[in-house]
């Protein structure tokens, strides 16, 4: 489904106005008076309220592993007052009522399934709550004032009596819907900020749960993939012979930039497309290699890029602070920050099954972006968006691969081809080659300091992909101009710097890069923070008191604190152990991250530590934020060791996990994780533990060895990754 620029301002109107959940007007009525009885009844947008007291939250965030439905749904059974043990969660269908407002798409990514919905969740559940008690003081003929709830049930005080929820859904039909509903104080708050267990654990525990390449439709067929190694390419010719004489193979399509296989079992399809040998017309392909690219994006940083101007500012202030500021210093730090491409290496790869006819479309997806898959699959196929139909699937991990479009389009192509239902598998081979990279990057800055050695001006020059070019088939190209803001993130303006200058230049090689989680804190907070660092040094400070001298009274001030002290910063650490600390902001949350390292005399690096702080306003489950935090640091350790994608010649070297390697059990170190409550509303969680994670580790490493990291990931420079734990 897809909306005029009017309708989305529309919704969101709605949105603002609190109306996601209200009772669909005159639903009981017709369902009874259609069957002769009432079974449940819908509150518009969220909840599906059984006779049997079964409550069913439809969430509109995909389930990545990352637990967020179960936020939602507390935000909701917190104002509605719920029993948690009658609680459900359901994916919501692709319809307008069910964006998230945060940016008018059915959608998860950007850390803000629960910070962009909490405040319409609270008040939804609050006017139904109240819809509940008029519908009770109605029944009984008392005042409402008279009514109370708890845990899914209506008392009368004065009476003793009660009723379940479901028993008065059906007359709240043709009530009207409370403007101001009042919500309960932050002491009376049930279920937000508690440790609730996730609703979708259980299934994940006896097996029950559908995960996308667990799809099974009647008289499916299984199909996979081999796309042109370099990056651009398209099929030139191909024989199809050698595959369809393979036992089991059905067909063989030419799709364009790639060649498919369809058969009655993903491994005779896989034997299929090995049997192959298609020829590449290689024209218009990427020729780039990875030392040739490097070289483009370290001269790229030395060019004047596109400025980056807040919307709080004008470009003429921006460069004219920028100068002041550079004038009155008395020294300049100027260091070159590199990162390469990265694979998002989700266990699960990517998959789609398709069921397409000649009228209709019907998809069950592990996917991110539900709307934009319907819309461009609706498109591709002739089809009004109204004829597809998504179900979303769980996903073994996202981390920004799943907000792209191109296995969903893949393999409704195929199944068109095909006239049956299709579920397409991509080899674990081609998950890794054919990912949506985070862009290599080179980042340049430059600090201004006084004569104490603090900086008063910092320029950041900033040289990669633009995201936009090639995320949702490009989709978004033309936000990279005048300035790509993908590859700006968030400025270091936290820190009490007088003036921030950056500039960012596009420097394309042909490989298609998206968003990858944390974007661009990956590689920023990786140079800020390693700078910050530097020049702490450089002045003589400590690197914590450097940081606690640079900011204000606050959120990063209190975030920082709090780590320094749970890391027990000032303790003194035995030779060849050091510690090295990292601060951001990200999606309106602060968070700060310590490492305890140690140094063998072969380079062999042993984790003993790492503490992370984060405020993230209200806590909704601290359970699942810790967990998120932890998750985010490990992701990010396997990034800041060995992540590394590669290019020879316009095509990735590395095919799984044996050159694409990530950091295992052993690896893993203490991971100690404190939430600061700051704000009344919450903000991002999944990708906050991404961004310092990296600079702390180097920083760690400066303190043990005096060698300074300026170039990820650390196997390149010699180190290795030593078993942080004995195994059981």
């Amino acid at each position: 489904m897809s909306l005029t620029n009017t309708g989305r301002r529309l919704f969101l109107k709605r949105v603002a106005a609190g109306g996601l959940l209200i009772a669909i007007p005159g639903a009981a009525k017709e369902f009874a008076a259609a069957t002769g009885k009432f079974s449940s009844t819908e509150l518009r947008g969220w909840i599906r309220i059984g006779s049997d007291g079964i409550v069913t939250f439809l969430s509109n965030t995909s389930e990545l592993g990352q637990g967020t439905g179960t936020a939602l749904a507390q935000i909701i059974a917190n104002e509605l007052d719920l029993d948690w043990n009658t609680v459900r969660i359901e994916m919501a269908p692709i319809e307008a009522r069910y964006f998230n407002p945060g940016w008018d798409e059915y959608a998860t990514f950007g850390s803000g399934g629960v910070a962009n919905q909490f405040a319409p969740l609270r008040k939804a559940g609050a006017q139904a709550r109240e819809m509940l008690v008029s519908a009770a003081a109605r029944q009984w003929g008392v005042s409402p004032d008279e009514c109370d709830t708890k845990a899914g049930v209506m008392w009368h005080q004065p009476s003793g009596r009660s009723s379940q929820y479901a028993q008065l859904v059906q007359l709240t039909a043709d009530q009207p819907v409370p403007e101001n509903p009042r919500l309960k104080p932050r002491e009376h708050w049930s279920h937000i900020g508690k440790s609730l267990a996730r609703l979708d654990l259980p299934a994940k525990v006896d097996g029950g749960a559908i995960y996308g390449i667990d799809v099974r439709v009647p008289d499916m067929l299984l199909a996979t993939i081999m796309q042109c190694p370099q990056f651009g390419g398209r099929v030139r010719s191909l024989d199809a012979r050698p595959a369809l004489a393979k036992p089991g193979v059905l067909h063989v399509m030419d799709l364009g930039d790639a060649v498919a296989v369809v058969a009655d079992s993903f491994w005779r399809a896989r034997q299929g497309l090995d049997a192959l040998q298609p020829q590449w017309d290689l024209s218009q392909a990427s020729t780039h290699s990875t030392p040739q690219y490097m070289g483009m994006l370290h001269e790229a940083v030395r060019q004047d890029g596109a400025l980056y101007v807040p919307s709080s500012s004008s470009s003429e202030q921006v460069l004219d602070a920028y100068d002041k500021a550079m004038r009155s210093s008395v020294d300049m730090l100027d260091q070159d920050f590199s990162v390469p491409f990265l694979g998002h290496a989700t266990m699960e790869p990517m998959n789609a099954t398709a069921h397409v006819t000649a009228h209709s479309a019907e998809l069950w997806l592990p996917t991110q972006s539900q709307s934009a898959t319907q819309a461009a699959v609706a498109k591709a196929l002739g089809m009004p968006a109204s004829a597809v139909t998504v179900h979303t699937t769980l996903a073994g991990g996202g981390f920004g691969r799943r907000e792209e479009l191109d296995f969903a389009l893949q393999a409704a192509q195929i199944s068109k081809r095909c006239g049956a239902a299709v579920k397409l598998i991509w080899s674990r081979e081609e998950d890794t080659r054919h990912d949506y990279y985070r862009p290599a990057a080179v980042v340049r800055l430059r600090a201004g300091v006084d004569q104490h050695g603090m900086p008063v001006a910092l320029r950041i020059d900033s040289a990669c992909e633009s995201l936009y070019e090639y995320t949702h088939l490009g989709e978004f190209r033309a936000d990279a101009k005048p300035v790509d803001t993908s590859a700006v993130g968030k400025l270091p303006n936290y820190y009490q710097i007088t003036a921030i200058q950056m500039r960012v230049t596009s420097v394309d090689a042909g490989v298609p890069v998206g968003f990858w989680r944390s974007v661009a804190s990956s590689q920023n907070v990786f140079a800020y923070e390693s700078l910050i660092d530097m020049l702490a040094h450089r002045a003589g400070r400590d690197p914590y008191a450097y940081r606690h001298a640079l900011l204000p009274v606050g959120r990063e001030q209190a975030v920082l604190d709090k780590v320094a002290d749970m890391a027990h910063w000032q303790k003194a650490l035995p030779q060849g152990h050091g510690r090295g600390i990292a601060l951001c902001r990200a999606n309106g949350s602060s968070i700060a991250t310590v490492v305890e390292l140690s140094v063998n005399a072969e380079a062999g690096v042993k984790l003993h530590k790492i503490c992370t702080v984060i405020d993230c306003g209200v806590a909704v489950n601290p359970q699942n934020i810790r967990a998120q935090i932890e998750g985010g640091v490990i992701f990010a350790l396997s990034a800041a060791f060995y992540g590394e994608i590669t290019i020879q010649d316009g095509a990735v070297l590395q095919s799984n996990f044996h050159d694409y390697r990530l950091v295992n059990l052993a690896d893993i170190p203490v991971i100690e994780v404190a939430i600061v409550e700051g704000a009344d509303t919450p903000t991002g969680v999944g990708e906050e533990a991404v961004g310092p994670l990296a600079p702390a580790l180097t920083n760690a490493l400066f303190a043990a060895t005096g060698q300074r990291i300026t170039s990820l990931p650390l196997s390149r420079a010699g180190f290795n990754l030593l078993a942080a734990r004995t195994p059981v």
